[in-house]
């Protein structure tokens, strides 16, 4: 005896109202909905594989490899990163990078914080001061780190020429190694302010009027206002300008080669300038792959803190 097939019943057919389109399309070869989505995917897809994905796997493979870039490679495996490891500059080069990101992040945020909460008054002309302070984000790195370097010229720099004024010696700034690492942190937070000062103030412009307006009709002052509203509910904005300024600070190369070059006696050789040195001064190309991985494991490894992190902190309103 042959089982009975239950009916279909209209609610069957609404519930799936685009399932035999769906066939229709695939047996007749036209795209689906995932393959549009493919499809408008490409135009980002192809150089995100061509220029990211691509060249991290290629320089995972070189790192692998002894390599002058000239003659062929020769495999040693994970010697490269234990070279690295074991070598005093590797050790010299991220420590340079931690001193700039300890003296840059700070001044970079306070002095964007301030010129957000400046910025956010009603003044006369602030427009226009808000493309005067975020000029310097689109200059050249290179125009930007040569005036710098003239700038703060032991001899003939304006700086200390300043100082002097008002009776202070001036110290070697790019010539001095003390001095060196400040020098470039003074140049990269100056022409990063604009571009934190954007962030923080979108950040400023979001928060509710009405709760400022309460706290001072309660009578708080404007550092109370600023520590207990003002603060925490700017602590999302606080949050990518961290992680966005951490990311760059790990990655400092222009402002260095072109101000110092890592000198004086490598006081700000950083990591990205010592890859660089190994693989087109030194010919080292397996180590320089090699310490690329190691500064990618480190940026990752900080920004996976940070985003684990912000729950404690980070106040979504």
């Amino acid at each position: 005896m042959s089982t009975p097939t239950a009916a279909r019943t209209p609610a069957d057919a609404a519930a799936r109202p685009n399932a035999a389109p769906r066939r229709r399309a695939a047996r007749s070869g036209r795209p689906t909905r995932v393959g549009w989505v493919l499809f408008f995917l490409l135009p980002s897809a192809v150089p995100l594989l061509a220029f990211s994905i691509g060249p991290m796997v290629g320089a995972a493979w070189i790192s692998l490899h002894e390599w002058n870039l000239l003659s062929p490679m020769r495999w040693v495996g994970l010697d490269n990163f234990a070279d690295l490891l074991a070598d005093p500059a590797t050790r010299n080069a991220f420590g340079n990078t931690v001193a700039y990101i300890v003296g840059y992040l700070p001044l970079v945020y306070v002095g964007g914080l301030a010129l957000a909460l400046a910025l956010n008054a009603r003044l006369r002309g602030r427009s226009l001061l808000r493309g005067i302070y975020f000029l310097p984000v689109v200059t050249s790195w290179i125009v930007v780190a040569l005036v710098w370097r003239w700038l703060l010229n032991p001899s003939v720099g304006v700086v200390n020429w300043a100082l002097g004024l008002v009776g202070i010696d001036g110290p070697g700034w790019w010539t001095d190694p003390a001095w060196a690492m400040p020098s470039i942190v003074l140049a990269s937070a100056w022409k990063d302010l604009g571009f934190v000062m954007v962030i923080l103030l979108a950040g400023l412009q979001a928060i509710p009027t009405e709760l400022i307006e309460a706290a001072r009709v309660d009578g708080a002052g404007w550092w109370r206002r600023l520590w207990s509203i003002v603060l925490p509910l700017l602590s999302p904005s606080t949050f990518f300008v961290v992680v966005i300024s951490l990311i760059n600070g790990f990655q400092v190369f222009d402002q260095v080669y072109a101000m110092t070059s890592g000198g004086p006696d490598n006081a700000t050789e950083t990591v990205v300038l010592r890859v660089h040195a190994l693989a087109f001064r030194y010919g080292e190309a397996g180590n320089a792959a090699a310490l690329s991985w190691l500064l990618f494991a480190v940026i990752l490894a900080v920004t996976v803190i940070q985003v684990r992190g912000q729950r404690r902190w980070v106040t979504y309103a």
